[in-house]
């Protein structure tokens, strides 16, 4: 972790350094905390908005550490987007840093979010401790118990965009028109992934729609189209497993014959190389939880990460 007195000097350095003329462009300047947010806010702006993502592709932002230039793209920002719910433990230290006063989007606004089982819940306090994130429009602590990654559900991705839609309008007036215009386009994508996920699942024997993944990443996916997840990792990629855990959820696997287990590509591989060796299930593929692929990868779009994941599940179960 960057030393906290040496993080905000040095900041304040980069900062004073920086040109004003580097710092004026003619787009909107907006900041998004992680990729697949950053994508969103990117096709909602379309022309009308520069957006920098501080936690790039194959970014594992439970475990982000901010630098300098992140700060420097914070304090330039006329809006920051943040997903909220505890999935960026370091975002005030980052705004202090920054010394940013404009406004912060709060993308998970009006998304019901689902609570993660006690032991989950623990370590994800534990992993949080030292950086709870408390932006405007979170509720403190109440959501330390809620699963961040809302973004798995479809349904959820509207409240996303309508939420990027009002806080790029409240910055923007003038763009409103467009701002609305893209985001029903948006929409309108999202309504035919949906619907391509939804007949995929539904294909899938009622049997073999249980599957194992790295990190509790998917509780969103599975509640809404009729998956049911087990993960070795809690719901940050911060906590271990105990080998107590690790063990139950080998019995578990063998009893309900889970065929398959799923790579992610921001987490290691080798614990769920173990299960599989333990248990016979076969590896399905990798699945993108946290963060997009690169833009030349399979998922380099919010919706292209939607539409791989669920060929690759469906792939593997279909099949196995």
């Amino acid at each position: 972790m960057l030393n906290r007195r040496f993080f905000l000097a040095t900041t304040a350095s980069a900062l004073s350094l920086l040109p004003l003329s580097a710092m004026a462009q003619d787009k909107l300047p907006v900041v998004a905390t992680f990729s697949i947010l950053g994508d969103m806010v990117a096709n909602v702006g379309g022309d009308r908005v520069a957006v920098t993502t501080l936690v790039g592709p194959d970014g594992d932002a439970h475990v982000y550490e901010p630098t300098p230039a992140d700060a420097q793209a914070v304090a330039a920002a006329q809006v920051v987007f943040v997903n909220g719910l505890a999935f960026e433990g370091w975002l005030d230290r980052l705004i202090e840093a920054s010394e940013y006063k404009g406004a912060v989007v709060l993308a998970t606004t009006g998304v019901v979010p689902l609570e993660m089982a006690e032991e989950a819940h623990h370590e994800e306090g534990e992993a949080h401790e030292e950086g709870e994130s408390h932006v405007e429009g979170e509720e403190g602590d109440d959501h330390g118990g809620a699963d961040p990654h809302a973004w798995q559900s479809l349904a959820n991705a509207r409240i996303y965009v309508a939420n990027i839609e009002a806080g790029l309008t409240a910055a923007d007036p003038e763009g409103a028109a467009t701002y609305a215009a893209n985001a029903a386009a948006y929409l309108a994508e999202i309504d035919a992934v949906e619907a391509e996920v939804i007949a995929a699942i539904a294909a899938l024997p009622v049997e073999r729609r249980s599957i194992v993944t790295s990190h509790d990443a998917f509780g969103y996916f599975g509640a809404a189209y009729g998956l049911t997840l087990h993960a070795p990792e809690g719901l940050s990629t911060e906590s271990e497993p105990s080998a107590a855990d690790v063990a139950t959820l080998i019995t578990q696997m063998k009893a309900e014959a889970i065929l398959a287990v799923f790579m992610e590509n921001i987490t290691d591989s080798r614990l769920l190389e173990q299960i599989t060796a333990e248990t016979g299930a076969k590896v399905g593929g990798t699945l993108f939880s946290d963060a997009l692929s690169p833009a030349d990868g399979p998922a380099g779009t919010y919706l292209d990460m939607m539409r791989h994941n669920v060929a690759t599940l469906t792939a593997a179960l279909g099949s196995s």
